[in-house]
């Protein structure tokens, strides 16, 4: 279990490469990607894993320990994605010197979101998701359809409303000050997460294994989480 926390930022490589999402992208990568193979491939090598060896010691760890596993690597996505994130603010505010620095307390809060929240709250739905409505071997079926609709129009406008919370009350804000960011972006936010998460959810329950669910979310996650990073800790006018 040691060794696999150890190689998490170079298993979550693996994993997106090895995702249906990242299949479908494989064609399509440049030299670029072959470097950061190489780079994945060497790092494993050096703490005695081939990328394939990683790969299996993760799933290894994901049936042991499916709770830590999940929540470690979401710790890690969702912090490094407001790290990106901050990166991006700056280009588009226009600062390039080196004044600006980097909010780690800011950071800290996204990979503790992942860490308690997302991740765990992610497991223990899609376990009574599908407890309740049992998989099927198709993609396209009628009850995949419900899981969707279940997902995207009661699941995430819950979950929305928790990720301000979650985030406003680590921060510091009060309940006041929570509630009016809410009211200011919480349409815009929902609208975005359904043009996002309504196609990843229909792969998501449609082709990836149950036991992966979780970590294709937390790949999709980084991106989406660049996007609250950016909307929660904008700068008011």
């Amino acid at each position: 279990m040691r060794r696999v926390l150890q190689l998490l930022p170079h298993l979550i490589a693996c994993a997106a490469f090895q995702s249906p999402a990242g299949a479908t992208r494989r064609h399509r990568r440049n030299v670029s990607n072959s470097q950061e193979s190489q780079q994945a491939r060497r790092a494993a090598s050096a703490l005695g894993f081939s990328p394939v060896e990683a790969w299996d010691a993760y799933n290894d760890a994901l049936q042991t320990s499916p709770l830590v596993v999940k929540s470690v690597t979401a710790c890690v996505l969702l912090g490094a994605a407001d790290l990106t994130g901050q990166v991006l603010e700056q280009k588009l505010q226009g600062n390039t010197d080196d004044e600006t620095s980097t909010d780690w307390a800011r950071a800290a809060r996204f990979a503790f979101f992942g860490l308690v929240l997302q991740a765990p709250w992610n497991h223990f739905y899609y376990e009574q998701l599908d407890s309740a409505i049992p998989p099927t071997t198709e993609p396209f079926t009628a009850t995949n359809g419900v899981k969707v609709f279940i997902d995207q129009f009661i699941q995430a406008p819950i979950f929305t409303v928790l990720i301000f919370v979650f985030l406003g009350l680590v921060e510091g804000k009060p309940v006041d000050a929570i509630q009016k960011q809410i009211d200011k972006d919480y349409k815009d936010t929902l609208i975005a997460n359904w043009k996002l998460w309504v196609p990843a959810t229909i792969v998501n329950i449609g082709f990836v294994p149950p036991i992966l669910r979780v970590l294709y979310l937390n790949v999709i996650f980084f991106g989406w989480s660049i996007f609250l990073s950016l909307k929660l800790n904008k700068k008011e006018d």
